[in-house]
Protein backbone atom coordinates (compact mmCIF):
# COMPACT_ATOMS: atom_id res chain seq x y z
CA UNK A 1 0.00 0.00 0.00
CA UNK A 2 2.93 1.73 1.16
CA UNK A 3 4.60 1.63 -2.57
CA UNK A 4 1.37 2.08 -4.48
CA UNK A 5 0.65 5.63 -3.05
CA UNK A 6 4.52 6.84 -3.34
CA UNK A 7 4.10 6.00 -6.76
CA UNK A 8 0.24 7.77 -6.79
CA UNK A 9 2.17 11.18 -5.16
CA UNK A 10 5.33 10.85 -7.94
CA UNK A 11 2.30 10.33 -10.68
CA UNK A 12 0.40 13.35 -9.72
CA UNK A 13 3.70 15.41 -9.55
CA UNK A 14 4.64 14.39 -12.85
CA UNK A 15 1.09 15.14 -14.21
CA UNK A 16 0.78 18.57 -12.58
CA UNK A 17 3.82 19.67 -12.63
CA UNK A 18 3.82 19.31 -16.84
CA UNK A 19 0.00 20.78 -16.74
CA UNK A 20 -0.02 24.97 -17.32
CA UNK A 21 -3.05 26.79 -15.98
CA UNK A 22 -4.23 29.84 -17.93
CA UNK A 23 -1.69 32.93 -16.60
CA UNK A 24 -3.91 36.18 -16.31
CA UNK A 25 -2.44 38.77 -18.61
CA UNK A 26 -1.87 42.15 -16.90
CA UNK A 27 -3.95 43.81 -18.20
CA UNK A 28 -3.14 47.20 -16.68
CA UNK A 29 0.90 46.92 -18.02
CA UNK A 30 -0.71 46.21 -21.66
CA UNK A 31 -2.87 49.09 -21.66
CA UNK A 32 -2.65 51.88 -18.81
CA UNK A 33 -0.60 54.62 -21.27
CA UNK A 34 -3.52 54.37 -23.08
CA UNK A 35 -5.84 54.66 -20.70
CA UNK A 36 -4.30 57.50 -19.02
CA UNK A 37 -4.22 59.53 -22.40
CA UNK A 38 -7.84 60.75 -22.01
CA UNK A 39 -9.09 60.96 -26.01
CA UNK A 40 -11.86 62.91 -27.15
CA UNK A 41 -11.78 60.58 -30.44
CA UNK A 42 -11.78 57.42 -28.69
CA UNK A 43 -15.23 55.45 -29.50
CA UNK A 44 -17.40 54.91 -26.37
CA UNK A 45 -18.56 51.40 -26.05
CA UNK A 46 -22.03 49.83 -26.07
CA UNK A 47 -22.49 46.58 -24.36
CA UNK A 48 -25.71 44.22 -25.43
CA UNK A 49 -26.17 41.14 -23.69
CA UNK A 50 -28.62 38.33 -24.80
CA UNK A 51 -31.62 36.33 -24.63
CA UNK A 52 -32.67 36.72 -21.30
CA UNK A 53 -30.08 39.21 -20.43
CA UNK A 54 -32.00 42.64 -19.48
CA UNK A 55 -34.17 42.75 -16.46
CA UNK A 56 -37.61 43.13 -17.01
CA UNK A 57 -40.10 45.01 -14.43
CA UNK A 58 -43.47 45.64 -14.43
CA UNK A 59 -43.71 49.66 -15.22
CA UNK A 60 -46.63 50.85 -12.75
CA UNK A 61 -45.63 48.25 -10.05
CA UNK A 62 -41.70 47.82 -10.50
CA UNK A 63 -42.18 44.62 -9.79
CA UNK A 64 -39.69 42.12 -11.38
CA UNK A 65 -40.27 40.29 -13.72
CA UNK A 66 -37.36 38.56 -14.88
CA UNK A 67 -33.85 39.00 -13.29
CA UNK A 68 -34.22 38.31 -9.37
CA UNK A 69 -35.42 34.29 -8.53
CA UNK A 70 -36.66 32.13 -5.56
CA UNK A 71 -39.16 32.91 -2.49
CA UNK A 72 -41.06 35.73 -3.17
CA UNK A 73 -40.34 36.58 -6.80
CA UNK A 74 -42.47 36.15 -9.90
CA UNK A 75 -43.64 32.56 -10.20
CA UNK A 76 -44.30 31.88 -14.03
CA UNK A 77 -46.60 29.33 -12.80
CA UNK A 78 -49.27 31.41 -11.30
CA UNK A 79 -52.27 33.82 -13.19
CA UNK A 80 -50.32 36.81 -12.10
CA UNK A 81 -46.56 35.83 -13.09
CA UNK A 82 -47.70 34.35 -16.48
CA UNK A 83 -49.28 37.03 -17.95
CA UNK A 84 -46.50 39.11 -16.48
CA UNK A 85 -43.84 37.50 -17.89
CA UNK A 86 -45.91 36.42 -21.78
CA UNK A 87 -46.51 38.43 -24.30
CA UNK A 88 -50.03 39.02 -24.96
CA UNK A 89 -51.67 37.59 -27.32
CA UNK A 90 -54.97 38.61 -29.93
CA UNK A 91 -56.63 37.77 -33.14
CA UNK A 92 -56.19 40.08 -36.19
CA UNK A 93 -53.45 42.09 -34.10
CA UNK A 94 -49.65 42.38 -35.31
CA UNK A 95 -47.15 41.44 -33.60
CA UNK A 96 -45.89 44.60 -32.80
CA UNK A 97 -49.31 46.29 -32.11
CA UNK A 98 -49.77 43.65 -29.01
CA UNK A 99 -48.12 45.00 -26.13
CA UNK A 100 -48.05 44.87 -22.36
CA UNK A 101 -46.39 46.96 -19.90
CA UNK A 102 -43.21 44.30 -18.49
CA UNK A 103 -40.37 47.17 -19.74
CA UNK A 104 -36.36 46.26 -19.74
CA UNK A 105 -34.77 48.16 -16.62
CA UNK A 106 -30.97 47.37 -16.79
CA UNK A 107 -28.48 44.50 -18.49
CA UNK A 108 -27.72 41.96 -16.14
CA UNK A 109 -24.27 42.25 -15.40
CA UNK A 110 -25.51 39.46 -11.90
CA UNK A 111 -28.46 37.44 -11.31
CA UNK A 112 -29.25 37.34 -8.19
CA UNK A 113 -31.83 34.28 -6.27
CA UNK A 114 -32.95 33.80 -3.13
CA UNK A 115 -32.61 30.26 -2.22
CA UNK A 116 -33.96 29.28 1.59
CA UNK A 117 -33.96 32.85 2.14
CA UNK A 118 -30.44 33.21 1.57
CA UNK A 119 -29.54 35.47 -1.67
CA UNK A 120 -27.04 34.10 -4.53
CA UNK A 121 -25.65 35.83 -7.06
CA UNK A 122 -24.39 34.58 -10.61
CA UNK A 123 -22.24 36.49 -12.36
CA UNK A 124 -23.47 37.22 -16.06
CA UNK A 125 -21.92 40.50 -17.88
CA UNK A 126 -19.72 41.32 -15.06
CA UNK A 127 -16.54 40.14 -16.61
CA UNK A 128 -16.91 42.02 -19.71
CA UNK A 129 -18.02 45.18 -17.97
CA UNK A 130 -14.83 44.33 -15.68
CA UNK A 131 -12.64 44.21 -18.66
CA UNK A 132 -14.01 47.20 -19.96
CA UNK A 133 -13.02 48.81 -16.80
CA UNK A 134 -9.77 47.88 -16.82
CA UNK A 135 -9.30 49.63 -20.34
CA UNK A 136 -10.79 52.79 -18.97
CA UNK A 137 -14.37 52.77 -20.06
CA UNK A 138 -16.42 54.24 -17.50
CA UNK A 139 -20.20 52.61 -17.25
CA UNK A 140 -22.98 54.65 -16.94
CA UNK A 141 -25.42 52.07 -15.07
CA UNK A 142 -22.39 51.36 -12.74
CA UNK A 143 -21.37 54.83 -11.68
CA UNK A 144 -24.81 56.10 -11.12
CA UNK A 145 -25.23 52.76 -9.53
CA UNK A 146 -22.95 54.36 -6.63
CA UNK A 147 -20.51 50.99 -7.14
CA UNK A 148 -17.62 53.19 -8.53
CA UNK A 149 -16.96 56.77 -8.15
CA UNK A 150 -15.96 58.09 -11.41
CA UNK A 151 -15.65 61.71 -10.21
CA UNK A 152 -16.32 64.00 -12.87
CA UNK A 153 -15.14 61.97 -15.38
CA UNK A 154 -17.72 61.50 -18.02
CA UNK A 155 -19.48 58.00 -19.16
CA UNK A 156 -17.47 56.25 -21.95
CA UNK A 157 -19.47 52.94 -21.48
CA UNK A 158 -23.20 52.26 -21.42
CA UNK A 159 -25.32 48.93 -21.58
CA UNK A 160 -28.19 48.98 -23.80
CA UNK A 161 -30.96 46.43 -22.19
CA UNK A 162 -34.45 45.43 -24.30
CA UNK A 163 -37.21 43.26 -24.42
CA UNK A 164 -35.46 40.19 -25.13
CA UNK A 165 -39.01 38.46 -25.77
CA UNK A 166 -39.98 40.62 -28.43
CA UNK A 167 -39.10 40.72 -32.46
CA UNK A 168 -35.19 41.35 -33.01
CA UNK A 169 -36.22 43.78 -35.39
CA UNK A 170 -38.12 46.02 -32.75
CA UNK A 171 -35.42 45.86 -30.67
CA UNK A 172 -32.57 47.10 -33.14
CA UNK A 173 -34.72 49.79 -33.49
CA UNK A 174 -34.53 50.69 -30.20
CA UNK A 175 -31.25 50.24 -30.59
CA UNK A 176 -31.07 53.29 -33.19
CA UNK A 177 -32.86 55.54 -30.53
CA UNK A 178 -30.56 54.65 -28.11
CA UNK A 179 -27.45 55.32 -29.63
CA UNK A 180 -28.76 58.97 -30.75
CA UNK A 181 -29.02 59.58 -27.34
CA UNK A 182 -25.48 58.28 -26.17
CA UNK A 183 -23.84 60.68 -28.96
CA UNK A 184 -25.45 63.83 -28.06
CA UNK A 185 -24.45 62.91 -24.21
CA UNK A 186 -20.99 62.27 -25.11
CA UNK A 187 -21.31 65.26 -27.77
CA UNK A 188 -22.10 67.52 -24.97
CA UNK A 189 -19.41 65.89 -22.55
CA UNK A 190 -16.42 66.58 -25.39
CA UNK A 191 -17.61 70.08 -25.83
CA UNK A 192 -17.56 70.86 -21.94
CA UNK A 193 -14.32 68.99 -21.66
CA UNK A 194 -12.23 70.40 -24.84
CA UNK A 195 -14.26 72.83 -26.61
CA UNK A 196 -14.49 70.59 -29.42
CA UNK A 197 -18.03 70.80 -30.81
CA UNK A 198 -20.33 68.51 -32.52
CA UNK A 199 -17.34 65.52 -32.91
CA UNK A 200 -18.53 62.73 -35.13
CA UNK A 201 -18.96 60.36 -32.02
CA UNK A 202 -19.04 56.67 -33.53
CA UNK A 203 -19.52 54.01 -30.94
CA UNK A 204 -17.93 50.34 -30.46
CA UNK A 205 -20.22 47.75 -29.93
CA UNK A 206 -19.67 44.41 -27.81
CA UNK A 207 -22.68 42.21 -28.04
CA UNK A 208 -23.43 38.65 -26.52
CA UNK A 209 -25.42 36.04 -28.01
CA UNK A 210 -28.76 37.72 -29.35
CA UNK A 211 -26.95 40.63 -28.49
CA UNK A 212 -25.09 40.02 -31.78
CA UNK A 213 -28.17 39.79 -34.18
CA UNK A 214 -29.53 42.72 -32.99
CA UNK A 215 -26.75 44.82 -33.73
CA UNK A 216 -26.34 42.90 -36.91
CA UNK A 217 -29.72 44.30 -38.10
CA UNK A 218 -29.24 47.67 -37.20
CA UNK A 219 -25.88 48.11 -39.14
CA UNK A 220 -27.57 46.34 -42.10
CA UNK A 221 -30.85 48.00 -42.09
CA UNK A 222 -30.72 51.25 -39.26
CA UNK A 223 -34.39 51.63 -38.31
CA UNK A 224 -36.28 50.17 -41.48
CA UNK A 225 -38.96 47.97 -40.52
CA UNK A 226 -39.55 44.67 -42.55
CA UNK A 227 -42.68 45.23 -44.78
CA UNK A 228 -46.11 43.83 -43.97
CA UNK A 229 -46.04 42.03 -47.40
CA UNK A 230 -43.44 40.17 -46.32
CA UNK A 231 -40.53 41.68 -48.83
CA UNK A 232 -37.12 42.67 -47.93
CA UNK A 233 -36.02 46.25 -47.01
CA UNK A 234 -33.08 47.35 -48.43
CA UNK A 235 -29.64 47.01 -47.17
CA UNK A 236 -28.38 50.57 -46.60
CA UNK A 237 -25.62 50.08 -44.06
CA UNK A 238 -26.98 53.14 -42.28
CA UNK A 239 -26.15 52.00 -38.95
CA UNK A 240 -22.20 51.88 -39.79
CA UNK A 241 -22.29 55.63 -40.00
CA UNK A 242 -22.90 55.44 -35.90
CA UNK A 243 -20.86 52.44 -35.52
CA UNK A 244 -16.96 51.32 -36.30
CA UNK A 245 -16.14 48.02 -34.55
CA UNK A 246 -18.70 45.40 -33.92
CA UNK A 247 -17.48 42.25 -30.89
CA UNK A 248 -20.12 39.36 -31.11
CA UNK A 249 -19.57 36.92 -28.62
CA UNK A 250 -21.01 33.52 -28.63
CA UNK A 251 -23.85 34.48 -31.19
CA UNK A 252 -25.82 32.14 -33.07
CA UNK A 253 -26.29 33.71 -36.16
CA UNK A 254 -27.89 30.31 -38.03
CA UNK A 255 -29.56 30.06 -34.75
CA UNK A 256 -29.40 27.45 -32.46
CA UNK A 257 -31.50 23.84 -31.47
CA UNK A 258 -31.49 24.96 -27.77
CA UNK A 259 -34.34 28.04 -29.03
CA UNK A 260 -36.33 24.99 -30.30
CA UNK A 261 -35.70 22.64 -27.25
CA UNK A 262 -36.75 25.61 -24.85
CA UNK A 263 -40.13 26.58 -26.98
CA UNK A 264 -40.75 22.92 -27.35
CA UNK A 265 -40.07 21.84 -23.95
CA UNK A 266 -40.05 24.76 -21.67
CA UNK A 267 -36.90 26.10 -19.66
CA UNK A 268 -36.14 25.89 -16.14
CA UNK A 269 -33.04 28.44 -14.63
CA UNK A 270 -31.66 26.06 -12.54
CA UNK A 271 -33.12 22.93 -10.41
CA UNK A 272 -34.89 24.82 -7.41
CA UNK A 273 -36.49 27.30 -9.75
CA UNK A 274 -39.60 27.43 -11.37
CA UNK A 275 -40.51 26.00 -14.93
CA UNK A 276 -41.14 28.66 -17.68
CA UNK A 277 -43.77 26.52 -19.94
CA UNK A 278 -43.73 25.81 -23.67
CA UNK A 279 -46.93 28.12 -23.81
CA UNK A 280 -45.38 31.06 -21.80
CA UNK A 281 -42.24 30.97 -24.04
CA UNK A 282 -44.37 30.62 -27.49
CA UNK A 283 -45.72 33.85 -26.76
CA UNK A 284 -42.28 35.72 -27.49
CA UNK A 285 -41.14 36.07 -30.91
CA UNK A 286 -37.57 36.85 -30.35
CA UNK A 287 -36.91 33.36 -29.12
CA UNK A 288 -38.80 31.88 -32.84
CA UNK A 289 -35.77 33.99 -34.48
CA UNK A 290 -32.95 32.40 -32.44
CA UNK A 291 -34.25 29.26 -34.53
CA UNK A 292 -31.63 27.44 -36.57
CA UNK A 293 -32.20 27.20 -40.35
CA UNK A 294 -34.02 24.73 -42.32
CA UNK A 295 -31.48 24.76 -45.10
CA UNK A 296 -29.17 23.20 -43.06
CA UNK A 297 -31.37 20.20 -42.04
CA UNK A 298 -31.10 20.42 -38.24
CA UNK A 299 -34.27 17.96 -37.44
CA UNK A 300 -35.67 15.02 -39.67
CA UNK A 301 -38.99 13.60 -39.12
CA UNK A 302 -39.52 9.74 -38.28
CA UNK A 303 -38.63 8.62 -41.82
CA UNK A 304 -35.88 10.51 -41.90
CA UNK A 305 -36.78 13.93 -44.04
CA UNK A 306 -35.64 16.90 -43.06
CA UNK A 307 -38.21 19.03 -41.99
CA UNK A 308 -39.27 22.92 -42.61
CA UNK A 309 -38.98 24.32 -38.97
CA UNK A 310 -40.86 27.28 -39.85
CA UNK A 311 -44.08 25.94 -41.03
CA UNK A 312 -46.67 26.36 -38.89
CA UNK A 313 -48.51 22.88 -40.09
CA UNK A 314 -45.35 21.33 -38.47
CA UNK A 315 -45.85 22.74 -35.33
CA UNK A 316 -49.44 22.22 -34.85
CA UNK A 317 -49.02 18.30 -36.25
CA UNK A 318 -46.21 17.37 -33.63
CA UNK A 319 -48.09 19.75 -30.78
CA UNK A 320 -44.95 21.99 -30.38
CA UNK A 321 -45.22 25.18 -28.00
CA UNK A 322 -48.43 26.74 -27.81
CA UNK A 323 -50.08 24.03 -30.44
CA UNK A 324 -49.75 21.92 -27.50
CA UNK A 325 -53.16 21.01 -26.27
CA UNK A 326 -51.63 20.00 -22.89
CA UNK A 327 -50.82 23.75 -22.51
CA UNK A 328 -54.22 25.01 -22.17
CA UNK A 329 -54.02 25.24 -18.60
CA UNK A 330 -51.32 27.87 -18.96
CA UNK A 331 -53.37 28.96 -22.30
CA UNK A 332 -56.28 29.88 -19.84
CA UNK A 333 -54.05 32.05 -17.24
CA UNK A 334 -52.66 33.93 -20.47
CA UNK A 335 -56.49 34.71 -21.60
CA UNK A 336 -58.66 35.31 -18.88
CA UNK A 337 -61.34 36.06 -20.56
CA UNK A 338 -61.31 33.46 -22.85
CA UNK A 339 -63.41 30.84 -21.78
CA UNK A 340 -64.14 28.40 -24.55
CA UNK A 341 -60.61 26.36 -24.84
CA UNK A 342 -60.92 25.89 -28.24
CA UNK A 343 -60.82 29.81 -28.77
CA UNK A 344 -57.58 29.93 -26.61
CA UNK A 345 -56.27 27.13 -29.21
CA UNK A 346 -57.46 28.97 -32.14
CA UNK A 347 -55.42 32.07 -30.55
CA UNK A 348 -52.67 30.50 -29.99
CA UNK A 349 -52.37 28.69 -33.17
CA UNK A 350 -52.73 31.79 -34.65
CA UNK A 351 -49.77 33.45 -32.44
CA UNK A 352 -47.37 31.05 -33.07
CA UNK A 353 -47.86 31.39 -36.96
CA UNK A 354 -47.52 34.79 -36.63
CA UNK A 355 -44.06 34.32 -34.91
CA UNK A 356 -43.12 31.72 -37.51
CA UNK A 357 -43.78 34.20 -40.51
CA UNK A 358 -41.92 36.89 -38.56
CA UNK A 359 -38.58 34.48 -37.96
CA UNK A 360 -38.66 33.64 -41.06
CA UNK A 361 -38.68 37.26 -42.88
CA UNK A 362 -36.33 38.25 -40.14
CA UNK A 363 -33.86 35.14 -41.40
CA UNK A 364 -34.29 36.52 -44.87
CA UNK A 365 -33.32 39.20 -44.35
CA UNK A 366 -30.27 38.82 -42.07
CA UNK A 367 -28.81 36.24 -44.00
CA UNK A 368 -28.26 37.88 -47.53
CA UNK A 369 -24.88 37.72 -48.34
CA UNK A 370 -23.79 41.49 -47.79
CA UNK A 371 -19.94 42.89 -47.59
CA UNK A 372 -20.17 46.53 -45.42
CA UNK A 373 -18.70 49.48 -45.76
CA UNK A 374 -14.81 49.15 -45.52
CA UNK A 375 -15.10 51.20 -42.13
CA UNK A 376 -17.08 49.01 -40.21
CA UNK A 377 -14.74 46.27 -38.41
CA UNK A 378 -16.17 42.90 -36.91
CA UNK A 379 -14.79 40.31 -34.42
CA UNK A 380 -16.26 37.25 -33.60
CA UNK A 381 -15.83 35.41 -30.61
CA UNK A 382 -16.88 31.70 -30.53
CA UNK A 383 -16.27 28.82 -28.68
CA UNK A 384 -15.76 25.42 -30.11
CA UNK A 385 -14.86 22.61 -27.91
CA UNK A 386 -18.23 21.95 -25.93
CA UNK A 387 -20.63 19.17 -26.85
CA UNK A 388 -23.38 21.27 -28.72
CA UNK A 389 -26.50 20.09 -30.29
CA UNK A 390 -26.47 19.77 -33.77
CA UNK A 391 -29.36 17.55 -34.63
CA UNK A 392 -32.49 15.84 -33.82
CA UNK A 393 -34.95 13.44 -35.21
CA UNK A 394 -38.85 13.97 -34.36
CA UNK A 395 -40.33 10.57 -32.90
CA UNK A 396 -43.73 9.12 -34.05
CA UNK A 397 -45.53 10.65 -31.06
CA UNK A 398 -43.91 14.72 -31.81
CA UNK A 399 -41.30 14.52 -29.54
CA UNK A 400 -37.45 15.78 -30.17
CA UNK A 401 -34.84 13.47 -29.94
CA UNK A 402 -31.22 15.16 -30.10
CA UNK A 403 -29.43 12.61 -32.52
CA UNK A 404 -25.88 14.48 -33.37
CA UNK A 405 -23.78 16.72 -31.20
CA UNK A 406 -20.93 19.08 -32.84
CA UNK A 407 -18.72 21.68 -31.94
CA UNK A 408 -19.87 25.10 -30.21
CA UNK A 409 -19.93 26.51 -26.73
CA UNK A 410 -22.74 24.01 -25.66
CA UNK A 411 -25.46 26.32 -26.67
CA UNK A 412 -24.34 27.57 -29.97
CA UNK A 413 -22.24 25.66 -32.81
CA UNK A 414 -19.16 26.53 -34.31
CA UNK A 415 -20.98 26.66 -37.65
CA UNK A 416 -23.67 29.02 -36.79
CA UNK A 417 -21.56 31.54 -34.98
CA UNK A 418 -19.79 31.48 -38.34
CA UNK A 419 -22.48 32.02 -40.08
CA UNK A 420 -21.19 28.99 -42.16
CA UNK A 421 -23.56 28.36 -45.23
CA UNK A 422 -21.69 25.06 -46.45
CA UNK A 423 -23.32 22.29 -47.46
CA UNK A 424 -22.21 18.43 -47.00
CA UNK A 425 -21.44 18.39 -51.27
CA UNK A 426 -18.85 21.45 -50.30
CA UNK A 427 -17.36 21.15 -47.18
CA UNK A 428 -14.54 21.28 -48.46
CA UNK A 429 -14.30 24.22 -49.89
CA UNK A 430 -12.88 27.42 -47.45
CA UNK A 431 -15.77 29.27 -45.23
CA UNK A 432 -19.13 31.05 -46.96
CA UNK A 433 -20.54 32.91 -44.89
CA UNK A 434 -23.30 35.69 -45.41
CA UNK A 435 -21.28 37.90 -42.88
CA UNK A 436 -18.00 39.56 -43.62
CA UNK A 437 -15.55 39.05 -40.79
CA UNK A 438 -12.30 41.01 -40.38
CA UNK A 439 -11.04 38.80 -37.02
CA UNK A 440 -12.73 35.21 -35.69
CA UNK A 441 -11.11 34.30 -32.07
CA UNK A 442 -11.57 30.39 -30.49
CA UNK A 443 -12.44 30.10 -27.46
CA UNK A 444 -12.14 26.18 -25.20
CA UNK A 445 -15.22 27.90 -22.97
CA UNK A 446 -18.99 27.54 -22.56
CA UNK A 447 -21.34 30.26 -23.84
CA UNK A 448 -20.87 32.57 -21.01
CA UNK A 449 -18.02 31.21 -19.91
CA UNK A 450 -16.33 32.87 -23.24
CA UNK A 451 -16.43 36.43 -21.68
CA UNK A 452 -14.08 35.51 -18.37
CA UNK A 453 -11.43 33.38 -20.42
CA UNK A 454 -8.33 35.90 -20.06
CA UNK A 455 -7.79 35.13 -23.85
CA UNK A 456 -11.10 36.77 -24.60
CA UNK A 457 -9.67 39.99 -22.62
CA UNK A 458 -6.80 40.42 -23.52
CA UNK A 459 -8.18 39.96 -27.15
CA UNK A 460 -10.96 42.33 -26.52
CA UNK A 461 -9.02 44.77 -25.11
CA UNK A 462 -6.51 44.95 -28.49
CA UNK A 463 -9.24 45.19 -30.61
CA UNK A 464 -10.88 48.02 -28.97
CA UNK A 465 -8.03 50.08 -28.15
CA UNK A 466 -4.60 49.25 -30.46
CA UNK A 467 -5.94 47.55 -33.30
CA UNK A 468 -5.21 50.06 -36.15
Amino acid sequence: MRIAAVIFCVITILVTGCTSQYKTPDLGGLYNDLVQNENPYRNPVILIPGLLGSRLIESDSKEIAWGAFGIKRTNPNTEKGSRRIALPMQMGKTLKDLRDNTIPAGALDKVVVSFLGYPLEQNTYSYILRVLGVGGYRDQDIGESGRIEYGDRHYTCFQFDYDWRRDIVESARDLSGFIKEKKKYVQDEIEKRYGIKDVNVKFDIVAHSMGGLVARYYLRYGTAELPDDGSLPEITWAGTRHVENLVMIGTPNSGSLDALVKLVDGYRPALFLPRYSPALLGTMPGIYELLPRSRHKPVKDNKGHPVDLLSPELWRKNKWGLANPAQDKVLKMLLPGITDPAVRRKIALEHQKKCLIRANQFFNAIDIPAKPPASLKTLLVAGDSEKTIKGANIDSTGQLKIKVYGPGDGTVLRSSALGDDRRDENKSVRLISPIHWNQVLFLFSDHLDLTKNPIFTDNLLYFLLENP
